[in-house]
């Protein structure tokens, strides 16, 4: 099997925790053939881990763009780098065939940039996919079927309580670490970082959202601008429900409060998204459970994006999809702001989706080259 060749740009958390253990479970489609950072110590340890030599890594990514070899252009940058990288990567490689782009969430931060880079597929005539694993996930995508399917009945309303310890997780070997989460430089911190996670989860379930109301508790921690943030929403399918986001506190109580989503004949719950297992309870006394397999979102992904550009599939998550994620997150803050319910999927100014022309359907073996 030929294996698609990955330009990897950013080696840091994401790329060591997330990314390059799916690369190695899918290595028989996946070879990373450079990497880049700005960081030397970082690309000299990943250049020995991965065996690359030295015209292999780079410190500014623009020269690796012109490489023909590289199908794949894999962004793992701070939040606030996402679109600016990406639109960089996107015109260097426009129109050329064989090129793709595959970019960490969330695509922008502010509606303007969301928005442009949900058009970068169809300006530039090349597939792109958002790395938001949540719509990926085992459990997310279960949850999303027993809705359809009506397994307890029809859905009335959910409740979601997401808390995060971002004051001591900061001093802990995790991803609150990092100096850019701590002092972001971008619009709503841990919360456009954190919770878009939990919308984009939301939305693959439930659908497309109607309106929101949205209230906050501001602090004075550069990390986020609200300590807490409560969000009422009426999805266009009639369901409604409240998501609560606490990034400054623990959740002491277990199980916890977690996902809990009403029918009119039972109640689906998901206590958190590692626990392995989807809960159901019947109004007639009677109860299930479904295990799944958890973080298995960055293997799906993966296998996904392949399967889309050698035309087996078609990318799941495309900017267009993740402008819908960040614009609810954008829409919470500025419900906040403004004090006042706020309409989130309108249909005037609906962005057209990226269709491959005919010239580069998807990418084809031939005579062992991208063509």
């Amino acid at each position: 099997m030929e294996r698609l060749k990955v330009g990897i740009i950013g080696t840091g958390m994401a790329f060591e925790r997330l990314h390059y253990p799916a690369y190695q479970e899918l290595a028989d489609k996946y070879e990373i053939a450079a990497i880049c950072d700005p960081d030397t110590e970082k690309t000299r340890r990943w250049a020995a881990e991965l065996g690359l030599g030295g015209d292999n890594i780079y410190t500014d990514y623009r020269p690796m763009l012109w490489r023909e070899d590289i199908n794949l252009f894999d962004i793992m940058v701070p939040i606030e780098h996402n679109f600016r990288v990406s639109e960089d990567v996107a015109k260097a490689i426009a129109h050329r065939p064989g090129k793709a782009i595959m970019c960490e969430k969330p695509l922008a931060t502010t509606y303007e940039h969301a928005k442009a880079f949900a058009e970068m597929p169809r300006r530039y005539g090349i597939p792109v996919m958002i790395a938001e694993n949540y719509r990926y996930n085992e459990e997310v995508d279960l949850l999303r079927d027993l809705v359809r399917r009506k397994k307890v009945g029809n859905p009335v309303y959910f409740m979601q309580n997401r808390v995060v310890f971002f004051p001591g997780d900061m001093y802990k070997n995790k991803f609150p670490r990092t100096e850019w989460r701590q002092h972001p430089v971008f619009n709503g911190g841990a919360i456009i970082d954190t919770a878009v996670h939990d919308m984009a989860a939301l939305r693959h379930i439930f659908g497309p959202i109607d309106k929101l109301q949205a209230f906050g508790v501001p602090q004075d921690d550069d990390f986020s601008p609200y300590a807490v943030v409560n969000v009422n929403m009426r999805f266009k399918s009639g369901v409604t429900g409240q998501f609560t986001f606490y990034c400054a506190g623990k959740e002491a109580q277990h199980p916890l409060v977690g996902l809990r989503i009403f029918g009119t004949h039972g109640m689906i719950f998901l206590e958190e998204r590692d626990c392995g297992t989807i809960n159901l309870a019947y109004n007639d006394g009677n109860s299930e459970q479904i295990s799944y397999r958890p973080q298995r979102g960055f293997y799906n992904e993966l296998l996904n994006l392949y399967n889309a550009l050698t035309g087996r599939e078609v990318i799941s998550v495309t900017p267009e999809v993740e402008y819908g994620d960040v614009k609810t997150i954008l829409d919470t803050l500025r419900s906040i702001r403004e004090d006042r319910i706020i309409p989130v999927d309108v249909d005037e100014g609906a962005i057209p989706a990226y269709v491959p022309t005919k010239h580069q359907p998807h990418f084809e073996f031939h005579q062992n080259q991208w063509h």
